[in-house]
């Protein structure tokens, strides 16, 4: 009746997820390795003095609403 070849016992499904667990865990953290995009540096018009710089889509932010869509 408990043959351990015909059925799986509790405790290794269980130890089985939480290792299955725990490498899912780890890839996550690991870091990515992605060629990194080139990005055009440009250099704009200075304000003038006192005069309020104000909102400026620049690379960096279009890079990071890049990011953020879904």
């Amino acid at each position: 009746m408990n043959d351990p070849k015909s059925k799986l016992s509790r405790r290794h499904v269980v130890a089985g997820a939480g290792t299955v667990g725990a490498l899912a865990a780890a890839a996550a953290v690991l870091p990515v390795a992605r060629e990194a995009e080139p990005v055009a540096v440009t250099t704009g018009a200075k304000p003038e003095p006192g005069a309020s710089a104000g909102y400026r889509l620049t690379a960096h932010v279009q890079r990071y609403y890049q990011t953020t869509k879904v």
